[in-house]
């Protein structure tokens, strides 16, 4: 089956100004109160969630395991003139920032769920040695616990239209007994009511339940955690929003 992120194409068919404006908006919101100036994004993407930082004066990384997406990523930072530090890699393994420090390091886009429980912690705990002390910790992740205790199947999205094609996207849930689950989406295009293209693509999540990010996120020191929908712009309770997002200081706040 296709993966969605080999295809950047596909992936970015939602992005547009509006959401970008949107982004903005959650950061804004994010970093107000913070001395924040550098932010490493692990799981960049093409860019969608984290580009806006570098219009608020962000001096923005980030790193990636696709490279199609990373490509997609330098592009659209081109377009906009933002000068961004990309880097090829795993967020399992982040030595290729060298144990450089960050006022931030984030993973966006419910990017750690893409591997097991075991795995997303040793992750965090990548993430956390590139923190500066006092510095912040966040990710912005779906609302596993919410997912698993309603465990609706299917998730549909308002269309998009291109021109005069209409995009519908899709998704189907599978639950697996050992825990996992596999989001089958699918992607139509429509023109004068007669599909052109249809695109399937296959991902595989482990959903980690959120008492269980946050003991980790205490273990490694982080005491300050603050927990907001996702955007967190949005007057939603964390614990009853679809997504939310977390933002975790690192020991005694000081820098």
């Amino acid at each position: 089956m296709a993966n969605l992120y080999d295809r950047a194409d596909i992936y970015d068919l939602f992005d547009n100004e509006d959401r970008y404006r949107a982004y903005k908006r959650h950061w804004e919101r994010i970093l107000s109160g913070k001395d924040i100036s550098s932010l490493l994004d692990v799981s960049i993407g093409s860019g969608n969630v984290t580009l806006p930082l570098a219009e608020l004066g962000i001096t923005l990384c980030g790193s990636d395991l696709s490279g199609s997406m990373l490509e997609n990523c330098a592009r659209k930072a081109a377009q906009r003139g933002f000068e961004i530090e990309l880097k090829h890699s795993d967020f399992r393994n982040l030595s290729c920032w060298e144990a450089r420090k960050f006022d931030c390091v984030a993973s966006t886009g419910n990017s750690l769920p893409h591997v097991d429980n075991h795995d997303m912690l040793k992750a965090l705990e990548q993430m956390d040695a590139l923190v500066r002390e006092g510095g912040w910790l966040y990710f912005d992740i779906r609302n596993w616990d919410r997912i698993l205790r309603e465990r609706n199947r299917f998730c549909l999205y308002n269309p998009m239209f291109h021109n005069d094609t209409r995009i519908n996207v899709v998704q189907v849930w599978d639950y697996h007994e050992d825990m996992s689950m596999t989001f089958n989406l699918l992607y139509t295009f429509e023109k004068e009511n007669k599909i052109l293209q249809k695109e399937i693509f296959e991902e595989q999540y482990y959903p980690i339940k959120k008492d269980k990010i946050l003991e980790k996120l205490k273990e490694l020191g982080y005491a300050k955690i603050e927990l907001m929908c996702f955007p967190a712009f949005e007057n939603v309770d964390a614990d009853k929003a679809e997504w939310y997002c977390a933002m975790a200081q690192k020991g005694n706040g000081l820098k």
